[in-house]
Formats: structure tokens, C-alpha cells, sequence
């Protein structure tokens, strides 16, 4: 974040003590937006199921639990009650949960349906993206607006360990004598931007690594660092491994939105029938042979141990497959499985005893990364970043107001780059290794160097 100019250390004055200062500067306000953004939607959707229990608690408990009809019977109330096509049920892990139903209607956004599996009684509708939770995850994923969203978040990423790096430089102690006041706690005696500037740095140096991990598990779902990661560990065959025994089609993440990142980019298998004039009904989009064939589906899955709380999608078209997914808080239970629509056999399973070490590793940090792994704790634990950067952010920009005179940025003074070669060359690792950080890197260069010669020219 933004900091201050640090009048108790005279010493640290330097070209590179002044060059990591401007660059602290600039990368801070640049992104300080987009990390409260970040932060608080992360926040919230570490305590995603906490919420949604407390505000939707019609739509997230049954009122009477009784023995579950067949999953059919589910679709049939849904569709009932909201026409349309169904493309999942989530069975529930619990008897005093409901059963979900995904329906894409005709006009409007598509619909999760809740349904007693005992009664059949239809509790409601919601759109996922208009909850809470729901909402925070689009924005901290894309920020609303897509694949240019997914971009900004990942430079945000990369721009924070910038921050970091250059942060920890300027609270660096130096001299032979430390005091414990301002370098790991706050002064309360100071006033003013003294203190502001204390609890910024001691708030920085006690979560940066918090912080650090929260970027580094988050990156492998980036646009472009996560391909790049998935096509690193493919290629070292540390991922998954690739299976080319039934034909495929679209990825799995086209189809599942909470698919392991592991799978994302796995192709779907396909079914094999050579008649498919039955598949479904064109006229109403519903596809009426694929829905009474989930019962079935349901049964088998039993015998490879699955009663609920797993994700079950419906085949998309003649060639697609049932494809039932298991998305626990601990990755060692995950498993995706591909039926066969027409026939009803397993065409493959995956799950995470399949994945090499360094998707292992992956997954393990992205249940850490969404506070899921150790339950309660997890969630504390991940959820001091959130609050860190939030101060971090409050307390950058109020020292950088405090300190600017009005009306100007008043930026920390340029350095000579001959005099930084070595910072240089650390920036231009981290670019190739972090392209998108690197591109953006090359702009600002640019456009520093062109601000200061229309300054200049003044």
C-alpha cells in the first residue's frame, strides 16, 4: 500500500530506498481499489454457507424430513414450478437439506430450485448470482465483466506481490539498534500520519505471509497465469494425467462451475449411440430421456459409494454424458465420474489419487485458500489477510492524503534506473515469469518515461 516518507531512519534514504518507495507508491493506488474489492468479497465468501443459512434459511432447510423420492420426482416438481431445462441436481448431504435443481429457462437467467426430496414440495427459486455469496464470488472472480474482469483481477495478483516485496524493503530495520515500537507494533503515543504509518507497517509485516499465500493459491485460477500453470505441471506430469481412450468434447469447466481446477481444462467424454432421435424434445429445449434416465444414474452411483452430497449434470445433447461430481472441503474426496447417457456405464473416473503431486498441492491450497480445509479455523485464519489488506488500504491512502500537498499527487521523486539495475533485473524475472504482470510492467515504464518528458517540456 501507499507509504509515508520514514523519518526515523535517515540512513535508508538511497537510490534503491527511494526508487522501491515510488514504485510502493504508484503500484498502491493503482490497485488499492480493486484489493477492497478482493478483500471484503473474499471475506464473505470464506463464511459462504454461514450466510446463505442465516439469510435464506427457506430455501436452505427443510421443514419435514421424510424418506427421498426418486431424484425424477425432483425434476418433475421443479420443472413444474419453473419451466424450463434442467442441467443439474445437487443431491444433499444431509437429510435437513433440500434438493437442488438447476433450470435454464427460456427468458431469463438461469434458476437453482429448491426441492424437498421427502415431500416434493417446491421451497423456491433463487438466481445465484443475485445472493450474497453468489454475487461476492462473481465480483472477486471477474468483477462482473468477464474475461477482462479475470485479467484485472490477475494483475491486481501480481502487482500485489510487487507491494509486498517492496513493503517488507521499506520496513526493513536497519541500524544496530531495533526497537520493538514501530517495527512489529504500533506507537499508540503518536498521532497523525505517525501512527497511521506504524500500523500500516507493523499490520503489513504481520500478514504478508498470510498474504503471500492468499496470491499464490489464487493465481493457478487466473485466465492466463492458470493456463500456464496447468500446461507447467501437464508438461513436468506432476497434473493430470491425459486420457485419450473415449472421444471428448467441451471442458469440464464449460459445464460445471465449482469443477476441480485440477479438471477444468479436462475434456468431457462423450456418449456412443448411433440412434439419438429420442435424446430430447427440441421444441420445449427440455431433454426428456435424459431426466428419466437419472434415477438410474443415481442407483449406480450408489455402488461406487456415492449416497449424496455430490453434484450430478444432466447430458447436453445426443453425445453428452452424466457426469457426477464430487467437490469436498478436504481434496483427498474428490471424484468426478462419466456415465454413458444410453447405456448408463462408467466411461472413466478421476479422482484426486489420480492427480500428480503438483496438482495435488494445488487443489490442497485451494481448499486452504477458500478457508475450507480445517473447518472453523481455516476460515479465521484466512480471513486475517482479508481484514490486513483492508487496513493496509485505509491506512496507505489516509498517510498519502495526510502527506500530499493539495491538489497535486506528489509521487516520491524519480531515480536515475542506471543507479537500479538490479532491481530492474528482478522486475524483468518476475515479468517473464508472470506475463501478464510483465506486459502491464513494459505500459508503465511507458508511461512513466512519457509523463516525465511532458513534464519536463512544461
Amino acid at each position: 500500500m501507499v507509504t509515508g516518507d520514514n523519518d526515523r531512519r535517515p540512513e535508508a534514504a538511497g537510490a534503491l530506498y527511494r526508487a522501491l518507495w515510488r514504485w510502493h507508491f504508484y503500484a498502491g493506488l493503482a490497485v488499492a481499489p480493486f484489493l477492497l474489492i478482493l478483500s471484503i468479497t473474499g471475506a464473505i465468501y470464506l463464511f459462504n454457507d454461514e450466510i446463505e443459512d442465516r439469510l435464506n434459511p427457506g430455501l436452505r432447510f427443510v421443514t419435514t424430513q421424510a424418506p427421498a423420492m426418486p431424484v425424477s420426482h425432483w425434476i418433475a416438481a421443479a420443472q413444474m414450478a419453473h419451466p424450463g431445462t434442467v442441467t443439474r441436481v445437487d443431491l444433499p448431504a444431509s437429510p435437513d437439506r433440500p434438493g437442488i435443481v438447476s433450470i435454464t429457462p427460456a427468458t431469463g437467467a438461469p434458476l437453482q430450485v429448491a426441492v424437498e426430496p421427502g415431500t416434493m414440495r417446491v421451497m423456491g427459486a433463487s438466481v445465484y448470482e443475485r445472493t450474497l455469496t453468489g454475487f461476492a464470488r462473481v465480483l472477486h472472480g471477474t468483477l462482473t465483466i468477464g474475461t477482462w474482469g479475470d485479467h484485472i483481477v490477475e494483475l491486481v495478483a501480481c502487482w500485489t506481490l510487487v507491494l509486498l516485496a517492496t513493503g517488507l524493503y521499506l520496513w526493513w530495520p536497519r541500524g544496530t539498534r531495533i526497537n520493538l515500537g514501530g517495527v512489529f507494533f504500533p506507537r499508540p503515543w503518536l498521532r497523525g500520519r505517525l501512527l497511521w504509518r506504524d500500523v500500516h507497517m507493523t499490520v503489513g509485516v504481520w500478514t504478508t505471509v498470510l498474504i503471500l499465500f492468499m496470491i499464490l493459491t489464487g493465481l493457478p485460477w487466473a485466465e492466463i497465469q492458470g493456463r500456464i500453470v496447468r500446461q507447467g505441471v501437464t508438461a513436468l506430469g506432476i497434473g493430470y494425467p491425459v486420457n485419450r481412450t473415449a472421444p471428448q468434447s467441451v471442458p469440464l469447466k464449460n459445464v460445471l462451475r465449482d469443477a476441480p481446477w485440477t479438471l477444468e481444462e479436462t475434456p468431457l467424454p462423450q456418449s456412443q449411440h448411433h440412434d439419438h432421435s429420442g435424446a430430447g424434445s427440441p421444441a420445449s429445449g427440455r431433454d426428456t430421456a435424459a431426466e428419466a434416465g437419472v434415477d438410474g444414474i443415481v442407483a449406480g452411483l450408489k455402488r461406487y459409494g456415492l449416497t449424496g452430497g455430490y453434484a450430478l449434470l444432466l447430458p447436453a445433447g445426443p453425445t453428452g454424458v452424466y457426469t457426477a461430481s464430487v467437490y469436498p472441503n478436504q481434496p483427498q474426496g474428490q471424484r468426478t465420474l462419466f456415465f454413458d447417457r444410453y447405456s448408463g456405464a462408467l466411461i472413466r473416473e478421476t479422482g484426486y489419487r489420480d492427480y500428480g503431486w503438483g496438482a495435488k498441492a494445488i487443489e490442497l491450497g485451494v481448499q486452504l485458500h477458500m478457508g475450507n480445509y480445517f473447518g472453523r479455523i481455516n476460515q479465521i485464519v484466512m480471513l486475517l489477510p482479508c481484514l490486513g489488506i483492508i487496513l493496509l488500504v485505509v491506512t496507505g491512502i489516509g498517510m498519502w492524503w495526510k502527506r500530499r500537498p493539495s491538489g497535486r499527487l506528489a509521487p516520491p521523486p524519480k531515480v536515475p534506473e542506471a543507479r537500479l539495475k538490479g532491481a530492474m533485473i528482478l522486475m524483468g524475472v518476475a515479468g517473464l515469469l508472470l506475463p501478464l504482470f510483465g506486459a502491464s510492467l513494459i505500459a508503465v515504464i511507458v508511461f512513466d518515461r512519457v509523463a516525465m518528458a511532458l513534464h519536463a517540456s512544461r
